[in-house]
């Protein structure tokens, strides 16, 4: 192992070639940012905190530090440092140690930058935001969603009747929430198949497609039971908590052999990414679960009950160059060789008064998903779907909510339940 030098692993005259390049904030603990660098960069490559002699050859293998701004540091890592379709492995070493180490008082992952050869060797999307909108035959606005809610507690046959009153009331897809499983109110088949009739059921009576997106996190083996219970009942998505599932079970659901597209909620992210100073991004997080092949994924809002700044949910969208090192406009759209783009969930707190704010900052390509502003509503929840894509329906014919409400009533009473 090399052994640890002052500044051995720092060369800002490096030229990064077929390296994974990471983004790091940093704040060193009373030592020079410098050495708090060349730290980080040993722990997650080939260093030691102590003198190994005769294996000087793996010299050539260690991370390089090659910017230094401020409390900024890019790192550059060797391809060859990581087995390439492992994202533990990846993120073991980019994101492992690192994070603990006492020569920092805070470290946090900003944003990575994938070599080729890694971008080639995962699948990503099955279908991505082409895929979805042309299997739901739905162009030119965004997908409106809801969540059942309550999330817990509710019986079979109110769960489905609830996502029957949201779908023929306009809503494109419905979900179950992060934590609701196969709990003995609610079990899972059962569910799925009183849910799918009803999904089948709106789909005859409106004459739109119609997608019960089921939760299938579990045990990894029992996962994929459940998904293959989803597709031998005609289901068109399947939805995993990606991160408390993790990123190894997510990768099985994406590489078995389902023509299911996937629904990343991404539970617990905030445990990652909600310190500024310390952590990981949820740019991070978002560029693994599309190389591993989710096909949309929860952003964020920017307004509504959920933390998040609008400026950073708006470069998962749309790049903001002072955040991160990609050289693309588009986040979960960047050009990623045959890796298809994801679509872009929205979902906490929202209601028809956010929707011209959500198409203006985050554009068409998007997932809009409301739980309590659909089943909240005073005329109860097809009127809270019908209000939302009324809501939807103005915008884009770029008419106030407040004039469109004075020819349709249930996004009126929506506008009158919610206020400014």
């Amino acid at each position: 192992m090399v052994k640890r030098g002052e500044f051995e692993f720092v060369n800002l005259r490096y030229k990064p070639k077929n390296d994974l390049v990471c983004l790091f904030k940093i704040f060193p603990n009373n030592i020079s940012i410098e050495k708090a660098a060349n730290t980080v960069a040993l722990e997650s490559s080939v260093g030691t905190w102590t003198k190994v002699r005769g294996q000087e050859y793996v010299e050539k293998l260690k991370a390089k530090v090659f910017s230094i701004k401020g409390n900024f540091l890019k790192i550059a890592y060797p391809e060859e440092l990581f087995e390439k379709d492992n994202v533990p492995n990846i993120l073991s070493s980019i994101a492992g140690n690192i994070m603990g180490m006492k020569a920092v008082k805070a470290i946090r992952l900003e944003d990575v930058s994938f070599p080729k050869s890694i971008l080639r060797s995962f699948k990503g999307p099955r279908y991505g935001i082409e895929g979805i909108r042309k299997f739901m035959k739905i162009k030119g606005r965004p997908l409106l969603g809801t969540i059942i809610k309550p999330k817990l507690g509710l019986n079979t046959e109110h769960h489905a009747r609830s996502a029957y009153e949201s779908w023929i009331g306009g809503c494109d897809i419905v979900k179950d929430d992060e934590n609701l499983a196969s709990q003995k109110f609610n079990l899972f088949e059962n569910r799925l198949v009183k849910t799918l009739e009803m999904a089948d059921r709106a789909e005859e009576e409106t004459g739109e497609r119609k997608a019960y997106l089921v939760n299938v996190t579990a045990e990894t083996k029992e996962m994929i039971k459940r998904a293959q219970l989803v597709e031998n009942q005609g289901g068109k998505y399947v939805m995993i908590d990606m991160l408390t599932a993790g990123w190894a079970a997510l990768q099985t659901l994406r590489e078995s052999d389902f023509d299911l597209a996937i629904h990343a909620h991404r539970a617990m992210h905030a445990a990652f990414d909600r310190n500024p100073n310390h952590g990981i991004s949820m740019f991070v997080l978002a560029d693994f679960a599309r190389l591993i092949g989710v096909d949309q994924i929860h952003i964020g809002t920017g307004i509504g009950k959920l933390e998040g700044d609008i400026r950073e949910i708006e470069g998962l969208i749309e790049e903001i160059e002072s955040r991160n090192i990609k050289a693309a406009k588009h986040r979960l759209e960047q050009r990623w060789g045959d890796i298809r783009p994801v679509l872009g969930v929205s979902s906490g707190g929202l209601h028809p008064r956010h929707v011209p704010f959500l198409m203006k900052h985050l554009g068409k390509n998007l997932v809009i998903q409301a739980g309590g502003g659909i089943h909240g509503h005073p005329l109860g929840t097809k009127a809270g779907a019908i209000a939302m894509r009324q809501a939807i329906d103005a915008t884009l014919q770029k008419i106030s909510l407040e004039k469109y409400a004075k020819t349709h009533v249930e996004l009126e009473e929506a506008l009158r339940e919610w206020k400014k």
